[in-house]
Order: C-alpha cells, then structure tokens, then sequence
C-alpha cells in the first residue's frame, strides 16, 4: 500500500510539471458566475479576441460541435486553421491546430463546486518541435493566460450581475 502512494505521488509531481512547461501549461480561474455564462463565452468564437489578447480574430465556419472548422490569427504568427475535436456539453472542449511537424491542443475545462465555477485552459504542443515551439511561442502566451482567465471572469461576472438586477 505504501509503495502503490509513493508511486501515485510520484505520478502526480511528474503530471503537474509536466503541464507546467512552456509546451504543456495550464491556468485556472474561479468565478461566481454560473458555468453557462463561460460556456456561452467560451464558445462564441468570434469574441474570443475581446478576452484572449494573444489573438487578432477568430472565425467559426459553422456551428460549436465536433468537426467544426476555423481560423486563428494570432497577434504574432500566421492565420491558423482549427477543428473541434471533442466537446462535453457545458463542461469542456478542446480543438487542435497545426504547428510545424505537430499540433496545438487547447482544452477548456469548467468545474462547479462550493458555489463556485473553476475553469481551466490548457494548452499542449505535440511533435518532434514542441519545446521548440514552446519555447517560442508558449512562453508567451503561458505568461498572458492568468490575465486571458481573468477577462473571461470578469466578462463572466458582468453578465451575471446584469441578469440579476433586470
């Protein structure tokens, strides 16, 4: 029983420096708004550049669910096509696009409890470049993505208090 804690302690630290490199990072926020309201957000793809400031645009060819296509233009680098890949209703999605010899996933998570919504983004480069890319690229963007959570919060909150007062 001992070794078989030791072991999962060891998974964990591995895990959570893992997702804490410039290739593989994560940032959560919580909010008193409700989950519905950073879904609505996080799914209206072409306000996405009101909170995410490492974006130019963002353009959704279709409706929100798997297989739907788009494009990024990021402040910095080329226009970049994306897809949905995976989508739980009210609770997370992730889409994917194209780097050099890889990919770039970003996964957005929401989490209800304690009267309060957590939300998470996480962001992967995949391939034989993605600590060059990270290095690149995520640090960056691994630096904006507290204040990227905090703009969803905030836009969230606003919401949340214009319902409650009509």
């Amino acid at each position: 029983m001992k070794q078989a804690f030791l072991f999962l302690s060891l998974c964990a630290v591995i895990n959570s420096s893992a997702q804490q490199t410039n290739y593989h990072f994560s940032s959560t926020d919580s909010t008193t708004a409700s989950a519905e309201k950073i879904w609505q957000i996080w799914t209206n793809v072409p306000d996405w550049e009101n909170w995410d400031k490492g974006l130019k645009d963002a353009q959704l060819f279709g409706t929100f669910m798997v297989g739907t296509r788009g494009t990024l233009i990021p402040d910095q680098g080329p226009k970049s096509k994306f897809i949905i890949t995976e989508i739980v209703p009210g609770r997370s999605y992730t889409f994917k696009t194209r780097i050099p010899l890889g990919r770039l996933v970003i996964k957005r998570t929401l989490e209800g409890k304690n009267a309060r919504t957590y939300f998470t983004h996480d962001v992967q480069f995949t391939g034989i470049l993605k600590k060059i890319l990270g290095n690149k690229l995520g640090k960056k963007y691994r630096l904006i993505l507290p204040e990227t959570l905090k703009n969803i919060r905030q836009m969230a909150e606003t919401k949340e208090q214009l319902i409650n007062t009509l």
